[in-house]
């Protein structure tokens, strides 16, 4: 069984999703938007062959006063059908790549789980069949990446550690694999899935959504629901994608 570790930070106004919070959604939006998210990945950990942590941020980093447990167990109590055995713990570590460096290097060589994937809340369309894909793939290669757009990643998944200090640099898909190269490791993709978390994410993953729903597949219901609400649609403005409320 794969752990499947959901970086989560806390959903509180001002503190996610800061490129969609100043502009085309505002803070409350943008929380609103998060924590759908966050429920959406959680509950597709949850349904597929995995186990569920949530890793959510040390006090010290998050604003005062949050308590960042307790602001990611509230909204996931509701998300998930057995929210009593989503395993919860702190993360460790000042950056993204050593947070996800430090879950993932203590599970495999001090817990002696067989295998690891660090996943973003912000990667709202992975579903239960893909996790489990990877799953299955991380039995004959050593990391399995899922790709995103702009050469980020949604899902890495590890059967050994590699090294992670700034395994996130920008292009993180090309870095992970660089370091996977370097510790000998075989490495394996899982189909391309948006993210969201930029205006461009959003013209991206909008019309996605509509046409999803407009067809009858599947489509993550809190997030979906959310960008209904918001009325946020793509439109044509003199040749390029637009994002509008209507």
């Amino acid at each position: 069984m794969t752990t499947v570790a959901v970086l989560a930070d806390p959903p509180v106004e001002g503190f996610v999703l800061p490129e969609l919070a100043a502009g085309p959604l505002d803070e409350s939006e943008a929380t609103a938007l998060y924590t759908a998210m966050l429920g959406d990945v959680c509950r597709a950990v949850e349904a597929s062959g995995a186990e569920l942590l949530v890793n959510y941020r040390p006090g010290e980093q998050v604003p005062d006063g949050v308590d960042p447990e307790a602001a990611v167990r509230e909204p996931l109590d509701d998300a998930l059908q057995n929210p009593g055995e989503a395993r919860y713990e702190v993360q460790v570590g000042s950056t993204f790549a050593g947070r996800i460096g430090n879950t993932v290097t203590h599970l495999l060589d001090r817990e002696g789980v067989a295998t690891v994937a660090a996943v973003k809340p912000t990667a709202a369309l992975l579903a239960r069949q893909q996790i489990d894909s990877a799953a299955m793939k991380l039995r004959s290669s050593d990391v399995v990446l899922g790709p995103s757009t702009d050469g980020r990643v949604y899902y890495a998944g590890f059967a050994d550690p590699i090294d992670f200090e700034d395994a996130y640099t920008t292009p993180a898909v090309e870095t992970l694999v660089d370091r996977a190269a370097d510790a000998d490791h075989g490495v394996d993709f899982l189909p391309t899935n948006p993210v969201v978390e930029t205006p461009a994410d959003l013209r991206t993953v909008v019309p996605l959504l509509r046409a999803r729903v407009r067809t009858g597949r599947v489509v993550p219901p809190r997030t979906t629901k959310v960008l209904d609400e918001l009325g946020l649609r793509v439109r044509d403005a003199d040749g390029d994608p637009t994002l509008v409320r209507e």
